[in-house]
């Protein structure tokens, strides 16, 4: 991670303190400059950005702009829900990226990631899961990872994939959580 030089040189005056308070003081100081998961500001005019970016990745939080489109985008998704969703609910659960040019739209909830997924066949947290676990439990997604393609089950201390995985998009996203934002 590459920290702005007024960062690197806050954190070289603390160290004086001890070790422990400056590697505190580093992950304080750090946090918002970190990229993992924070979504980015949305982009003026989605809709030119995709244009012209074809694809990007970046997860961009609700922008009000684009309420009229993220209804229609909801009932495409959800078809048997009651009524739309409020502004203040899609602030909380609706993310966006482009690809192909087009704006997709994801509505975050409980086992909804609106994130890459991780179609590794072998996962790390199954598998630490199922060493304690009984033959036949399922792994959850938050052992597994919520982001994981693959639904994993135990058998003899080792975590066994079952199921059919979740079918991916050309960029990686689960296909059946994103869908297009129509086009104004």
């Amino acid at each position: 991670m590459h920290f702005p030089e007024e960062v690197a040189m806050t954190v070289s005056r603390f160290s004086k303190v001890g070790g422990f308070y400056a590697a505190m003081s580093m992950a304080i100081l750090a946090s918002p400059f970190a990229v993992g998961g924070t979504a980015a500001a949305p982009a003026k005019d989605l809709h030119q950005h995709c244009r012209e970016a074809g694809n990007d990745d970046t997860i961009r939080e609700y922008s009000h702009a684009l309420y009229h489109g993220t209804v229609e985008a909801f009932r495409t998704l959800f078809p048997d829900a009651k009524g739309a969703l409020s502004d203040s609910d899609f602030q909380t659960q609706a993310q966006y990226r482009c690809m192909s040019g087009k704006i997709m739209v994801c509505f975050v909830g409980a086992n909804l990631p609106c994130v890459k997924m991780n179609a590794d066949r072998h996962n790390a947290g199954a598998e630490a899961y199922c060493r304690s676990a009984r033959d036949g439990d399922h792994v959850s997604a938050a052992a597994a990872g919520h982001d994981a393609v693959y639904s994993f089950q135990c058998r003899g201390g080792k975590a066994e994939i079952v199921g059919e995985p979740w079918a991916l998009d050309k960029r990686g996203f689960a296909s059946k959580l994103w869908t297009e934002l129509p086009d104004r």
